[in-house]
């Protein structure tokens, strides 16, 4: 009888086995789709720009095990679950005894491991009755069968609650002690690993808690005798630790990052938590600095706000980006990015006539052109002083801006003329040719501060065109690659003849040489300059986003 049930029973238990192995086979969701995420942008040498919050209000990264600190790691299982990898999901010693204290001592403790207290976040349970501990170790055996240890261990660290709406190691370290956690030192590490248990009583306040302090020694003691050499810390923890709070999160470059979270947030099936911004953070508070002082001298002129847009010549990354002069302030609509905005270039386009010019062979820096009253058929334009001076190099109209022998040299122009030469170059949003005519040259189209910015930096490169690039992931061009608008020659001439035109800064002797054009706009809504100089390419716009003009912009 009992050898006929043992075979009865053992195929059945053998099956049982089987199946519960298979459900590791079995296709599910992976554990970092279970909750949607926060984004962080960093800077180019990692300093965090902007975290948002996740869709639920949350703020919540998910870091891969691999990329933790190895200490944070091992601190979260000494104190929360040393047999984490031994037990299958439940530690049953654990839970005697915590009922044994909650119900025979009236001292109330937990004894959930790692993985329970994941199904607990995951499933929502609540785990204070015995029914819902039963369901919570349910759920714990199906996320051991589904999933390894190590994404169990993983997913924990980076669900776990932190107090207020900061939940995951990887969140926390970013928030309370801006950086990550591979940065982290000991001290910082064991008080990330003691918060979760009582997130509400130790989460991070101004000043800390005393009960977070005596958490984190107790764990420090654990760890002491793990590793003996951390007893050089001892009187580090003595300290109440110093963080930052939500409320000190970083809002730096606000156009860019926006512009950033908006196209990622476009591209279809693109979930980034984290986007690496090729902007260099010293140059753009440097950047940003330059402009509020302009601006706080200029004030009196009614000179208001400004846009700027800097770029490595080599790479065509953008290191530096001010939409506006200041994104809270609602009286300049400083939430606008007049980096996408469409503005008359006015005389900045003057340089690639020219640069068509030598390439069609129509003439040299040194060619006298004719400044003086001339008709285009129904088109006569002035110069910008009203004036004349008659006979003029090449070089000494451009540097000077005259607008006569530019539109001269426009309209001897065959094939690339200036519109086409725009076409080819990306310019969106042009009407037709016709609509324009000579007027073009003076900036009678429109163009984005982007789009100028990539016409200077082709200027830069010697005539080949580069891409604009604002994600490091995005920088790598390919070589030969590029189109080139025109010859190595004739950049290499425009940019010579731009270098020429006399500095504003005329004190600063050993400064580097820099080619650079002014443009205003008709009705003194716009004024522009775009320069070269060392590895950089710079545009700065000054102006008005309702479109105001005023004098004081020249």
């Amino acid at each position: 009888m009992a050898r006929r049930i043992r075979h009865r029973i053992l195929p059945v238990f053998c099956l049982l086995l089987a199946g519960l192995a298979a459900l590791r086979w079995i296709p599910h969701a992976a554990l970092r789709d279970a909750k949607p995420v926060s984004t962080a942008i960093y800077d180019r040498n990692g300093e965090l720009l902007r975290l948002t919050l996740a869709k639920d209000d949350q703020y919540r990264l998910w870091v891969p095990l691999s990329e933790m600190d190895s200490r944070l790691v091992e601190a979260v299982q000494l104190y929360e679950d040393r047999y984490f990898y031994w037990h299958p999901g439940f530690n049953p010693l654990a839970l005697a005894r915590s009922a044994f204290a909650t119900y025979a001592q009236d001292n109330r403790q937990g004894g959930s491991t790692l993985t329970m207290q994941l199904a607990r976040r995951l499933e929502g349970i609540s785990s204070r009755t015995v029914g819902g501990k039963v369901k919570q170790i349910l759920a714990a055996l199906l996320l051991e069968l589904r999933y390894s240890k190590r994404e169990i261990l993983e997913a924990y660290l980076n669900l776990v609650p932190y107090g207020g709406n900061v939940e995951g190691a990887a969140t926390a370290s970013l928030i309370y002690f801006h950086k990550s956690t591979q940065r982290l030192t000991l001290p910082e590490a064991l008080l990330l690993a003691v918060i979760p248990q009582n997130p509400n009583r130790r989460g991070l306040t101004k000043g800390g808690t005393e009960e977070l302090v005596a958490a984190r020694r107790r764990l420090f003691e654990r760890w002491v005798e793990r590793h003996p050499d951390a007893a050089r810390y001892a009187a580090d923890l003595e300290f109440p630790p110093l963080f930052f709070s939500g409320a000190d999160l970083p809002f730096r470059a606000p156009h860019l990052t926006d512009k950033l979270l908006r196209e990622s947030r476009r591209s279809a099936g693109f979930k980034p938590d984290e986007l690496f911004s090729s902007v260099d953070l010293h140059l753009q508070t440097t950047l940003e600095r330059v402009i509020g002082q302009f601006l706080g001298h200029r004030k009196e002129d009614g000179i208001q706000n400004a846009s700027a847009l800097l770029l490595d010549r080599t790479t065509g990354e953008v290191e530096a980006l001010v939409g506006s002069a200041d994104y809270f302030e609602a009286k300049i609509h400083g939430q606008v990015n007049g980096v996408e905005a469409k503005r008359s270039p006015g005389s900045t386009l003057k340089p690639f006539v020219y640069g068509l010019a030598f390439d069609q062979g129509l003439l040299h820096p040194r060619t006298v052109l004719k400044d003086a009253p001339t008709a285009f058929g129904p088109f006569s334009p002035e110069n910008f002083d009203g004036r004349f001076v008659g006979p003029i190099t090449a070089q000494d109209a451009l540097i000077r801006s005259r607008n006569i022998p530019a539109v001269s040299v426009a309209a001897k122009l065959s094939h690339p003329n200036l519109y086409e030469f725009l076409q080819k170059a990306g310019i969106s949003r042009l009407a037709s040719e016709a609509h324009y005519g000579l007027a073009l040259v003076l900036g009678g189209g429109e163009v984005t501060m982007e789009e100028l910015a990539r016409l200077y930096l082709m200027l830069a490169n010697r005539g080949a065109e580069l891409p604009i690039v604002y994600l490091r992931e995005g920088a790598e061009a390919k070589e030969g690659s590029a189109p080139r608008l025109l010859s190595e020659e004739a950049a290499f001439i425009t940019t010579q003849m731009l270098e020429s035109n006399p500095r504003p800064d005329t004190g600063l002797v050993s400064a580097p040489p820099i080619a650079w054009k002014t443009g205003t706009s008709w009705g003194f809504h716009d004024a522009w300059t775009a320069g070269i100089f060392g590895r950089y390419v710079l545009v700065v716009w000054i102006g008005n986003f309702d479109g105001a003009g005023n004098p004081s912009f020249v």
